[in-house]
């Protein structure tokens, strides 16, 4: 039966081989020879060379990786970066204090001498990107096993990256696309001295807070502005009063223009992980097991964290960024799990699987091959099961307490202290110098931590078997009665390591005592943990991921060698993507439905007087109430806030410029909608929305709240 036939046979399989409207992410130096002509039926303007080029100026040029885990754009031919106020987070709070509360009131530069350094933060452009599929595979044998052939894939990715950056201040990373069926190379450029120039207050930046989090409608300016600088020849350098403004190779022009639905729009950016190949065998696991249990675990530290941090703004501060953080993931994953279980996802998964295999069987090359690769699937997850379960309890409860992650540290440091004393190189003093100064701004307060660790420590005992238990913590629970409250007790009262006062007499003291601490509960403890998770746990789910991805990758070819019709776009890994779509209203269920754009209106009916989640800072209302928007409101005379479009989008993609027809800058894109965080997993056309900030109220913030206008002189300003 040849494969024209199964189709007519299996319509099911058919309708999958059609990608569907909107769905993936895509590789730019790709977009010609695979989406061009798709992205300009639906609109686009632009060729593909506009998108991306090597050798010419591109809209590539005009985006970087944010301090590694956000995207940020060039917004000016100053080397001004927009991006997130939750991408920026970390460095609002790094930079306030109770009495500078820029978190709380904001933050602006009104000229390039209060702009403020902000150390460890960096932006990375791609140079280049190369498939080097061959050269990886290199010397590659046959017969070689799973571990063998993932030495040969590193030892020659290591020579790859080497020679592509010989000679020259780049970087280089090579990284694996379709599960290792395809390789490619990319060529960086690093930069160190990021200096923070305009935040707006948490009451706007974050307004809604964790309630609005993930949801749709939205009306936070969820936006930060950065300011990447350069020695004087325009290379990255250190930190120095002496550098200047980066003077990039693009700039993305702002337009005011607004959209409509069903206008194009295209995300450009560096989309984190998504998942779409995955098996019914792992998306029934992630259901069912593995995001219940990492909810209910983030659920409890939340609580904990939200209940301290009222009491006291120094608490507050302290764990803002740390609480944003936990709160992310949680609503997501439960998002996402509640997201495929409307969706059916398991089912959709099994039924495309068997009608799959059945084409499979019906062509000579793949006759009863998947058959013996779906039964090694189930049989290699029904393993990975108890030990996900385990590394979820190491990762979400475990390393919940600030106590265990702080500790840590000083294995290492213990290390190298014995290298030291044999005489041996060692880091031992810078290590101990840094860890000195890292004291006063230890983000843990010792009665929180406490709370924290009776808590995780009892979901411990419930969750985890006393076979699956490290010695040193199972004798201490026994000790203990398998009392949190008592374990924690005893630990917090007799440990230097917990404690910022005791923890500074420590580091005086440390080398003439280390015998001493070496035996501090808290760190027989830590060190026991780790010991046991790397070495009795971590590298068997490491082998079972192997292979895992081994199976995958096999999977992954056969669908890309049967399913001719299709155009695969390989899952995100933190590499450049484009993705497109247009604006577009979304039904969430049955009689609801959501326009495609918000307005500053809608601020005002949420506001809550005494509420930090929906409190309306009184000069954005006495600016609502004069309707002062100047050139930043649409036609209708609303200052629209934000708008969804049905671009595809995870996270990574957060600050992501989101551009017209035109490559213009028409917002800045930062969350999705609940409904649609399944995306990661299984794309929905009718539900996946990527949430927008309209650039008109980035704009209007600057100007009219902030008083920063002088900024949007030097951006190049498209107007109606």
């Amino acid at each position: 039966m040849n494969l024209r036939k199964a189709l007519l046979i299996f319509p099911f399989i058919f309708l999958s081989f059609v990608s569907l409207a909107d769905e993936g992410m895509w590789l730019p130096q790709l977009l010609n020879a695979l989406n061009i002509k798709d992205m300009k039926k639906n609109g686009c303007k632009l060729t593909a060379e506009q998108i991306y080029s090597v050798n010419k100026s591109s809209l590539k040029d005009a985006i970087v990786q944010f301090g590694g885990g956000c995207t940020a754009e060039i917004i000016s031919q100053q080397g001004l970066i927009l991006t997130n106020h939750h991408c920026g987070y970390g460095a609002i709070v790094y930079h306030s204090t109770v009495t500078k509360d820029y978190l709380t009131n904001g933050f602006w530069a009104m000229n390039k001498n209060e702009e403020i350094y902000t150390p460890n933060l960096t932006v990375t452009f791609i140079k280049s990107i190369e498939e080097v599929t061959s050269r990886v595979m290199n010397n590659m044998n046959a017969n070689a096993s799973e571990l063998q052939r993932d030495s040969i894939i590193k030892a020659n990715i290591k020579i790859i990256e080497a020679d592509a950056i010989k000679g020259t201040h780049y970087g280089a990373f090579v990284r694996p696309f379709f599960y290792g069926n395809e390789y490619y190379l990319f060529v960086t450029e690093t930069f160190r001295d990021i200096r923070m120039v305009g935040a707006p207050p948490a009451s706007i930046g974050k307004f809604g807070g964790e309630t609005d989090n993930w949801m749709w409608p939205r009306h936070n300016a969820d936006f930060a502005l950065f300011r990447i600088y350069a020695g004087k020849d325009n290379k990255p350098a250190d930190f120095s009063p002496d550098n200047v403004p980066y003077t990039p190779k693009h700039s993305l022009p702002v337009s005011i223009k607004g959209y409509e639905k069903g206008d194009f729009t295209m995300v450009y950016g560096f989309p984190g992980r998504t998942q779409e190949y995955l098996t019914s065998y792992a998306v029934e696991m992630l259901v069912n097991e593995t995001n219940p249990r990492r909810v209910a675990l983030r659920e409890k530290r939340l609580a904990i964290m939200e209940e301290d941090m009222k009491k006291s703004n120094e608490v507050r501060l302290m764990y803002a960024n740390a609480y944003a953080g936990v709160a992310n993931y949680y609503k997501k994953w439960y998002g996402e799990m509640q997201g495929l279980k409307s969706y059916n996802a398991v089912e959709k998964k099994r039924e495309f699987e068997k009608e799959f295999l059945a084409v499979a069987n019906a062509n000579s090359a793949y006759k009863g091959k998947l058959d013996d690769m779906f039964n090694e699937f189930k049989k290699i997850y029904a393993e990975y099961s108890t030990l996900s379960k385990q590394m979820d309890y190491y990762s979400e409860c475990l390393m919940g307490i600030d106590g265990i992650r702080f500790t840590m540290n000083f294995i290492n440091i213990f290390n190298e202290l014995k290298k030291k004393n044999a005489g041996k190189d060692s880091k031992f003093d810078d290590l101990l110098k840094t860890i000195k100064k890292s004291i006063p701004f230890r983000n843990m307060n010792k009665e929180t931590d406490i709370k924290l660790c009776t808590a995780m420590l009892n979901e411990y005992v419930k969750g985890v078997e006393k076979i699956n238990r490290p010695f040193y913590l199972d004798s201490l629970l026994s000790a203990h009665n398998n009392d949190g409250a008592s374990v924690a007790k005893f630990l917090y009262e007799n440990s230097s390591f917990i404690d910022n006062t005791k923890a500074k007499a420590m580091l005086d003291d440390f080398e003439q005592n280390a015998s001493l601490y070496e035996r501090d509960p808290y760190y027989k403890m830590t060190a026991g943990i780790v010991k046991y998770y790397q070495t009795a746990v971590i590298p068997q789910a490491n082998y079972d991921e192997l292979h895992i991805n081994e199976l995958q990758k096999e999977y992954v070819k056969a669908m890309r060698d049967l399913m001719k019709d299709k155009k695969f776009w390989p899952d995100a890994n933190s590499t450049l993507r484009v993705a497109y779509g247009k604006v577009n209203d979304y039904e969430p269920r049955a009689g609801v439905s959501y326009k495609h754009y918000t307005t500053l209106d809608g601020i005002m009916e949420k506001e809550k007087p005494g509420d930090d989640e929906f409190n309306v800072f009184p000069k954005l209302k006495e600016l609502y109430t004069k309707k002062d928007y100047g050139q930043y409101a649409d036609k209708d005379g609303k200052l629209r806030v934000a708008f969804i479009a049905s671009n595809h989008t995870t996270g990574g993609n957060s600050g992501s410029p989101v551009l017209n027809a035109k490559g213009e800058l028409i917002g800045t894109n930062f969350d999705r909608n609940w409904e649609g965080t399944m995306s990661d997993v299984m794309y929905n056309p009718n539900q996946c929305r990527n949430i927008v900030l309209d650039v008109r109220y980035t704009l209007f913030i600057i100007d009219k709240f902030a008083g920063a206008g002088y900024l949007l002189k030097e951006m190049n300003i498209v107007s109606k």
